[in-house]
This record gives structure tokens, C-alpha cells and sequence, in this order.
């Protein structure tokens, strides 16, 4: 799990072959927003028939001399959106990012029928704080599972922290705040706290740390203003797999468990790279 996967989710436990014509729809390019250089949005049409459960990812090819490249991305859009959107890191010299980096609207994009993942809501028990972890563009399915009404009800307080090395890459840190603003979430039960982490910008945001240490010395519940315990937290994690490591370390320690043969757990990952 330690190579990148440029501008992909997480690797699958096995090559892939390219789906056939039959598992892919070919939909168009609607909107491209470029966060930074190398981190973009991009919106697609969606397939009447495409299904997904919010923290899913799907394959996304792009076509190119010597045929298309294929790469797995999280769904950043709501289950009930009429586009899909992604969120991708373009990475220097790699056979998706190249192509991907020169997408213009209006261009192809061709999607995988199926979707794919366990870092879904009915992967853990019921509790009070929902914990979304996310290192740079692991935040992509926690703006899907936020934008999901239900959850609102479920917890008591969402939390979300996003750790990036510049400022600017605060993907969504404005649309996940904004949410409460929009007539699906009003009177929603949970209280919502969003959390920068800016680790190569002393001053830009109040923790500069890495997550797992905020977490071993007590800053991000400080920041959160609330514990991390098995009985009340729920905690999912979605970054590089350095980070997710130490964090299912940390949380194992605290009685924190991964969902087993059906019974739900309290925690729940997923690798970028």
C-alpha cells in the first residue's frame, strides 16, 4: 500500500482488467474547478442507473494512445445528485494524471457501473460524535457521507479534520459549512465542527501538527470539545497509509474495533495511495 496511485483512491487488492462496454457508461466533463495546480473537481454527467453508497469509489477511464487508463476515485457528490463529481491529486508524469490534468468541458469520461468500498455508515455501530479523519484529498468521501441528510440525525456531532500541508488545499472547507444553510439540513440534530489542519503553513490554521499526534497529546479534542472514546465516538478514516496506521494503532488502544462478520465496529478506514 506504501506506492502512490496518482490522482486514485486506494489500490485494489488485485490488478483490475479494464471493464468491458457493457460495465461502462461514457459520460461528459460539466464543470472543472481547480483547487490548486495539482488538485481539481471534476463534475460529470451521471447515468440514470449508476448507484453508490456515500464513501464509495468508481473507476473513472480516460481514453489516450494506447488505449484507456483506468483509476479508482471517490464519489464526492450526494447519492441523490443528478452529476457525479470526484475529487483527484494530478501527480508529475503519471498515465492518468497527464490526461487528466488536460480535460476540458465537454470531454469523455468513461465510468465503471459498479461502485466499490467499506468506508460506509453501516460499517459502524450506532453512537453520539461521528469522527471524519482525512489527510489531502481522503476528504472526498467524508463531503458525500456529510452530504447525506440521514447522518445528520444519526450523531450528535459531526467532526471533521482535514489535514493538508497549504492552506489552499482545504478542499470544500466553505460547501461543508455551508450545509446547515440548505433546506435538506435545517433542524438537523447534529452540531457540526470543522477542523483545518495546516501543516506546512505556520500560522494558517490553529493545528499545524500531523493528525495521529494531535491525537496522542490531546489537541484534537481540545479542538473538537469533546472525547474520543469507544462508548460515545465513531470514527472514520480516509488518508495515507501512514497516517491510517497510526490512528488504527491509537484507537485500538482506546477499545476503538473494525466492524467483523457482520457486527458493526466503531471505526473504519480507507488507504489513499
Amino acid at each position: 500500500m506504501g506506492v502512490i496511485v496518482e490522482a486514485g483512491l486506494r489500490r485494489p487488492p488485485a490488478e483490475l482488467p479494464p471493464p468491458g462496454g457493457a460495465k461502462w457508461t461514457a459520460e461528459r466533463v460539466l464543470s472543472i474547478r481547480r483547487w490548486t495546480p495539482t488538485l481539481l473537481s471534476i463534475r460529470l454527467t451521471r447515468y440514470r442507473g449508476f448507484r453508490f453508497t456515500p464513501g464509495h469509489y468508481a473507476r473513472l477511464g480516460l481514453e489516450g494512445e494506447g488505449g484507456a487508463v483506468w483509476r479508482p476515485f471517490s464519489v464526492v457528490s450526494a447519492a441523490y445528485d443528478e452529476h457525479l463529481e470526484f475529487l483527484a491529486v494530478l501527480v508529475p508524469g503519471g498515465a492518468f494524471s497527464g490526461r487528466l490534468d488536460t480535460l476540458a468541458v465537454g470531454d469523455t469520461v468513461l465510468v465503471e457501473k459498479a461502485s466499490y468500498g467499506f468506508l460506509t455508515l453501516d460499517q459502524l455501530a450506532p453512537g453520539r460524535d461521528l469522527w471524519l479523519l482525512a489527510s489531502g484529498s481522503g476528504l472526498g468521501p467524508f463531503v458525500s457521507i456529510l452530504r447525506e441528510p440521514q447522518v445528520w440525525q444519526d450523531f450528535e456531532r459531526l467532526i471533521v479534520v482535514h489535514s493538508v500541508r497549504r492552506e489552499a488545499e482545504l478542499a470544500y472547507r466553505d460547501e461543508i459549512l455551508a450545509l446547515l444553510n440548505e433546506e435538506l439540513f435545517r433542524g438537523a440534530r447534529a452540531k457540526l465542527r470543522h477542523i483545518p489542519v495546516v501543516t506546512r503553513e505556520p500560522g494558517t490554521a490553529a493545528l499545524a501538527a500531523r493528525i495521529p499526534q494531535l491525537l496522542a497529546d490531546g489537541r484534537l479534542e481540545a479542538a473538537a470539545g469533546v472525547p474520543l472514546n469507544r462508548e460515545d465516538a465513531r470514527v472514520m478514516v480516509c488518508g495515507n497509509p501512514e497516517m491510517a496506521r497510526e490512528l488504527r494503532g491509537q484507537l485500538s488502544a482506546r477499545g476503538l474495533q473494525t466492524a467483523r462478520r457482520g457486527v458493526p465496529g466503531q471505526m473504519a478506514f480507507e488507504n489513499y495511495w
